[in-house]
């Protein structure tokens, strides 16, 4: 897989590591992570422009969202589960990540849109609950471009230090993942912290 990734970036350029990346949306065992790391190495070669290759790798997280965004637009919740049992296993999508993502989507809504492309896994199945409940379009849009362009941009970035070295990353991809998990709990922490004392000084602005 890794070679086929390097073959056809090599020989498409941008537009492979876009393709490669809207097909790993959709596909889940396709690794995004190895895909950008490659495309930062790339940039430290001069062979891509930095910014070119976060636009180009973005535009390609939004065509395979906007494809599951339309699959859960399209067809009702009892159909997508009969898929995902018949033919998930083949794409790596059990039908336990859908129905558990689904319920996060409930909870979080937009929110989950955008965080969700920082996390393994939710980062694709996240679309398809967008489509069921018809999240407006243009939003879904704006929050898919923010994080997938957050999340290619730290392993496009990662991938241009390590240069020729990039391959090594792949066996502290979990790690890394770990790290990004951290970052998103600490911005959680800090927005509960600052929603709660907004709450304390309404409150005691009201009282006086």
């Amino acid at each position: 897989m890794v070679q086929f990734a390097v073959d056809l970036i090599d020989q498409l350029g941008l537009i492979g590591a876009a393709a490669l990346i809207a097909i790993e949306v959709v596909i889940l065992p396709i690794p995004s992570e190895l895909i950008l790391l490659l495309t930062g190495f790339n940039v430290s070669l001069d062979r891509f422009i930095y910014i070119a290759a976060i636009l180009a790798t973005t535009a390609g997280s939004l065509i395979g969202a906007l494809f599951l965004y339309w699959m859960g637009y399209a067809f009702s919740e009892e159909r997508l589960e009969f898929l995902v049992t018949k033919y998930g296993k083949y794409v790596g999508i059990k039908l336990t990540d859908l129905q558990k993502t689904a319920k996060w989507f409930e909870r979080h809504g937009a929110q989950l849109v955008f965080f969700g492309r920082l996390i393994p896994l939710i980062r694709s199945l996240v679309s398809v609950p967008a489509g069921l409940t018809e999240m407006k379009l243009s939003k879904f849009i704006l929050f898919t471009t923010l994080g997938s362009a957050t999340w290619n941009t730290i392993w496009i970035t990662l991938g241009f230090f390590l240069g020729a070295r990039w391959q090594e990353a792949e066996k502290y991809t979990k790690y890394l993942d770990l790290v990004v998990y951290a970052g998103i709990a600490v911005v959680g922490v800090l927005f509960l912290y600052k929603t709660i004392t907004s709450l304390i000084k309404l409150r005691k602005n009201r009282q006086i």
